[in-house]
């Protein structure tokens, strides 16, 4: 096997238990979470609402554009600007499916910082809005967002999973919508991803990009690239882990993690539409400002504490004994091949 192939097989197979068990928290989630609920608790105009959103939208298995629906609902049942704000970035910037394969693929301490970068992110951004005057804007009707660059399946929408008489049968729907909607739409980035990340492994030495990536250059530049293009939060993950590979600063990575998914054209081009000018221009201003501090952040906190970032690329993987990552990686294998997941999960 080429050093290319090995790479390859060794990063999905570090990957592979983590993201299935985060499918299948973020299916699980989506069973049991319904919509109705979420207006309820996310309703209002209050500091707290802001607040409240970024830490209900974190892990719910929403795309950059499967979130328009949900977090424009939100706003027509009475949620201030803030508030849909902070759910329409926290949403998408992070979930239980991204945070398992952070683990494994950018090891703990990018876990535990992407999800909080992520809530911090959101919320500073849902407090800008409190320093502009309301605008007097006409309330348009709900409806899907023509978002033909986003995700296909299912998970792009806010309609909650569909009754079921009994608790298992309820689980077991959540589970099979893991394995079929949700998967669908992360397998083209996902794979894109972790060739690039192969790629970067194979022909990359490490540490080569040290010096270029970690000044206030780079950020900006991870931060205009992030920007406009459509990412979800998962399948960028195994390209982080190709860029601190090559040597790129875990801030200047962070930057690239938090601007991708909150932001595409088509998120961008809704907001103008349903909520402002202003507010697209909050809204831009926030995730840039935030991702940037949160980049500079990151790297000082690395600095600071000594962290050994390629120590932890290796670390993630570690726990977990060979036998499980192989059968994860023929688990996904399967559901990813449609005739064979059809005969097992029909689905």
């Amino acid at each position: 096997m080429t050093n290319f192939g090995r790479n390859l097989l060794d990063l999905y197979l570090d990957a592979a238990p983590w993201l299935l068990l985060g499918l299948i928290v973020a299916g699980l989630i989506k069973a049991w979470l319904p919509a109705e609920r979420l207006n309820r608790w996310l309703g209002g105009d209050k500091l707290w609402s802001i607040i409240k959103a970024a830490f209900v939208g974190a892990p719910l298995p929403l795309c950059s554009c499967g979130v328009l629906p949900a977090a424009l609902g939100l706003r027509r049942a009475g949620a201030s600007r803030g508030t849909t704000l902070s759910f329409l970035i926290s949403t998408p910037e992070t979930g239980p499916d991204s945070v398992a394969l952070s683990y494994a693929l950018l090891g703990p301490f990018m876990a535990i910082i992407r999800p909080v970068a992520a809530i911090v992110s959101a919320v500073f951004t849902g407090l800008l809005t409190l320093f502009v005057r309301k605008p007097a804007s006409p309330v348009f009707p709900v409806k899907e967002p023509e978002t033909g660059a986003c995700c296909s399946g299912n998970s792009c929408s806010n309609e909650p999973a569909p009754a079921q008489t009994g608790g298992l049968s309820r689980t077991w729907e959540g589970i099979r919508y893991a394995l079929t909607d949700i998967l669908d739409d992360l397998l083209l980035w996902l794979a894109v991803g972790l060739v690039l990340a192969a790629l970067v492994a194979t022909l990359v030495p490490p540490l080569a990009m040290a010096e270029w990536g970690s000044g206030l250059d780079a950020k900006l530049l991870m931060l205009l690239a992030g920007i406009p293009v459509y990412v979800c939060a998962t399948a960028s993950t195994p390209v982080a882990a190709g860029l601190l590979l090559a040597g790129i600063s875990p801030g200047t990575v962070l930057v690239f993690l938090l601007a991708g998914p909150a932001t595409n054209i088509a998120t961008i081009g809704v907001i103008h539409k349903e909520m402002g000018r202003m507010t697209t221009i909050i809204y831009l201003l926030g995730i840039s400002l935030s991702s940037l501090g949160l980049g500079v952040a990151t790297d000082w906190l690395v600095h600071a504490m000594d962290i050994d970032i390629m120590a932890e690329l290796e670390s993630g993987a570690e726990v977990l004994p060979s036998w499980l990552a192989q059968a994860s990686g023929l688990l996904l294998l399967i559901a990813a091949i449609r005739p064979l997941r059809r005969k097992l999960i029909g689905a």
